[in-house]
């Protein structure tokens, strides 16, 4: 990230904070939501905004985790987007909310993203359409010399879907919410919030922020079956203690009662 990149995604959860805010939020989780009934595994990723701005709560997924570049609420991993001090292959569905916006390198955030999610992995991009109602707002804003907005540089949804391919993953789905930001008082607002319900619905390129679904098409590496060697480094584990127990697809047919990986192998 750039200088002064956390004192920004202090700011940026500050404006979550606000009224507009909560209406976003609301709305991105909603489409977060849709999107995450199709993904299952061990761990889930958050990169972005803190813990106290979740956006997989309703995950299937058991183990959450938060990563941020500064301590805050929920967060359980501090590390730079741009080296993620987790194995390869290694992270089931990565949520990236507002990861690219306010990155110096952008792509290399989505490389190291790629790098950690396993093959057939869920990633959900969400970020601020700059061909929008909001776009124009933020970059006005930002010529004014605005704190927050003066530093972001938006990845547009036609970029950011040349960049996945690029990487080996494929686009499975496109969302657009907030076309319309909720202005005015009684009528006016109530008007305004069925316009954006519309607008969403019908999946218009007019979203003020954008939610991109991808899974990772690439194969694993291929890791030889050995102990570590004495003395060398590890990465950062995702579970101290005993393994998470993962979420069944129901279209696999397993039983409800979870195994553990080891268990797994030996009823396998």
């Amino acid at each position: 990230m750039r200088r002064d990149c956390i004192d920004i995604l202090t700011r940026l959860e500050c404006w979550y904070a606000r009224e507009n805010g909560q209406y976003l939020l609301t709305e991105a989780r909603g489409a977060v939501r849709d999107l995450l009934d199709t993904s299952f595994g061990y761990h889930i990723l958050q990169l972005g905004i803190s813990g106290g701005r979740p956006l997989c709560s309703d995950s299937p997924i058991n183990h959450r985790l938060f990563c941020a570049e500064s301590p805050g609420e929920g967060v359980g991993l501090l590390a730079h987007p741009e080296e993620l001090p987790l194995e390869s292959d290694s992270i089931d569905t990565i949520i990236a909310h507002h990861s690219l916006e306010f990155a110096a390198n952008p792509h290399q955030v989505l490389r190291e993203i790629q790098r950690v999610l396993t093959p057939q992995g869920h990633l959900l991009v969400v970020g601020f359409n700059p061909y929008s109602l909001l776009g124009c707002d933020t970059r006005f804003r930002g010529i004014m010399r605005d704190a927050l907005w003066g530093e972001q540089r938006p990845v547009s949804e036609h970029r950011l879907i040349d960049w996945l391919h690029l990487l080996g993953c494929e686009v499975l789905d496109k969302r657009r919410i907030y076309a319309l930001p909720p202005l005015g008082r009684g009528r006016l607002r109530r008007v305004m919030a069925r316009c954006d319900q519309w607008i969403a619905r019908h999946n218009l390129p007019f979203g003020g922020v954008y939610v991109v679904h991808a899974t990772k098409q690439t194969p694993g590496l291929n890791r030889p079956r050995r102990p570590l060697l004495a003395g060398r480094k590890r990465l950062v584990g995702l579970v101290p203690g005993p393994a998470p127990v993962p979420t069944p697809s129901p279209r696999s047919g397993y039983l409800k009662t979870a195994l553990s990986p080891e268990q797994g192998n030996q009823a396998a």
